[in-house]
């Protein structure tokens, strides 16, 4: 049984277990859905290996990530994952992340995802500023993030090494302050 669960209007977070693997690696396998991502596209192994490490930053004790199962609460079926990590507990800030199996692009998904993890982090982790990072050809992924009330900060040029070559990175953010400003009716 899940530790940890958020449910949305249409969707149930909770923390991954190892009976995920089919429907997670259903996904991660597939070139169209990493292009912009890090990692990938992955072995069997690579999604196990990354499904065993997830659950055991889950279960750290304080808690500062949730990596997550994004389900589709009406069918029980996994949609994608992602989650929130908090990455400086002194300063309050952490990082959201999120990937979709693309039969599950353009749907909102990923709004409401991302809408979700923003206010648990702001709520319920007490944070200041929480951002997110895209490659800068995913324009999809910056709608999502500018859709959450994030705004662009800046382009990080040749900011990561991925699949052998330096990728330049779009950074976005959302502080508490503007975030509670724009909730107030």
């Amino acid at each position: 049984m899940s530790k940890f669960e958020l449910r949305t209007k249409r969707l149930l977070l909770r923390d991954l277990q190892i009976e995920d693997l089919a429907q997670l690696h259903s996904y991660a396998c597939r070139e169209e859905v990493v292009r912009y991502m890090e990692w990938g596209p992955n072995t069997e192994d690579d999604t196990r290996s990354f499904l065993a490490h997830s659950i055991e930053m889950n279960n750290r004790n304080p808690r500062l990530d949730y990596e997550l199962a994004i389900v589709l609460e009406a069918e029980n079926r996994i949609l994608g994952g992602g989650g929130i990590h908090v990455s400086n507990r002194a300063n309050n800030e952490g990082w959201i992340g999120y990937c979709f199996h693309d039969h599950n692009w353009g749907k909102g998904y990923a709004t409401e995802f991302a809408r979700a993890l923003v206010e648990f982090g702001f709520d319920e982790l007490n944070l200041n500023r929480i951002f997110a990072t895209t490659d800068p050809d995913n324009a999809a992924s910056q709608h999502v993030l500018k859709k959450v009330g994030m705004k662009h900060e800046g382009s990080m040029r040749e900011h990561k090494l991925v699949r052998g070559a330096y990728r330049d990175t779009e950074l976005f953010a959302v502080i508490k302050r503007d975030y509670q400003s724009s909730r107030e009716p």
